[in-house]
């Protein structure tokens, strides 16, 4: 009798440990180096290791890898199928651009125009700087002339805005200056809706692993204020600097619905692989987002569509 051979053996043992990836990602330990988050920022691109294993399988004529590589795909369209395929529905009632200008942005003036060309209700912005903020005020302003900005956050709106005020999301150890959130009501055609603008701390990957801690700290506060927010209908729209896989951002996250359907990855913008631009709701359904164009910003714009229940 034949024992198994080795390249079976090797490729049953890859797909495995891919689908093992993917299914059970919630196992792997967040205690040295955040490795849990790091490996859910990234997560839907594990499924790149299944044609490789694949093509391995058929140059081997391997028939137990080749059948062994169908695990892999499947727990991915199970995970992901849905953002793929999926069809949302026509109907929305507002549409929401998000975009993280960049601090450094040379052509602040490009980037209002691009945005103000969505012909989005609500345009969102991050690393809004004192020398942007009457550019993005004079671009906007016709089209969408209701605004409310905090330090480095702001909100253009086409609907009057009403109640806005500043969110405090600082980590301990944070300046005052430090000034990255704001609530607003907007009222829009279809009923009242909460919308927070926000932008967590940025996160590092170094030697020491994923550098989180502030950005999870961040998120929990602001995962209390949701928690404890009347509204019915509520939008949390900002660059979160994770994704919403990554269990960092669990305290916020895990208050409020992803959208059903798009990747758009919006982050880097010269080669996008995550989606750390997020606009997320509560009472208020996100039915698709999708990634835009550059704008001169290391991020790139994303904008979805949402249905007010």
């Amino acid at each position: 009798m034949g024992g198994v051979r080795p390249w079976d053996a090797w490729l049953v043992g890859g797909a495995a440990g891919v689908a093992g990836l993917l299914a059970l990602h919630s196992a792997v330990p967040n205690g040295f180096g955040r490795l849990g988050s790091l490996l859910e920022t990234f997560l839907p691109w594990l499924g790149v290791a299944v044609p490789p294993l694949g093509c391995l399988a058929v140059l081997r004529r391997s028939v137990a890898g080749l059948l062994a590589c169908l695990v892999p795909v499947a727990v991915w369209l199970w995970m992901f199928g849905g953002l793929w395929f999926s069809s949302p529905p026509e109907s929305y009632d507002l549409t929401v651009v998000q975009h993280n200008v960049a601090d450094d942005n040379a052509d602040p003036a490009g980037t209002a125009r691009a945005l103000r060309a969505t012909r989005a209700d609500l345009v969102a912005v991050q690393e809004l700087t004192t020398a942007g903020r009457p550019v993005f005020e004079d671009v906007l302003g016709a089209s969408h002339p209701h605004r409310a900005v905090h330090g480095t956050v702001g909100l253009w709106s086409a609907h009057p805005l009403s109640g806005v005020r500043p969110v405090d999301i600082r980590p301990e150890g944070f300046p005052g200056s430090w000034r990255r959130g704001l609530r607003a009501t907007v009222s829009a055609p279809g009923g009242k809706v909460a919308v927070y603008v926000v932008h967590l701390p940025s996160v590092r990957l170094g030697p020491t692993g994923f550098a989180s801690a502030a950005r999870d700290e961040s998120a929990a506060l602001l995962g209390a204020r949701i928690a404890d927010d009347p509204a019915g209908r509520l939008l949390v729209v900002g660059d979160l600097n994770g994704t919403v896989r990554d269990r960092g951002l669990g305290p916020l996250t895990s208050r409020l619905d992803a959208p059903a359907s798009g990747f758009a990855f919006s982050w880097p913008a010269s080669l996008p692989v995550a989606r750390i631009d997020q606009v997320l709701g509560r009472g208020a359904e996100v039915t698709r987002v999708s990634a835009l164009g550059s704008t001169g910003s290391d991020h790139l714009p994303v904008l979805a569509r949402v249905r007010l229940r």
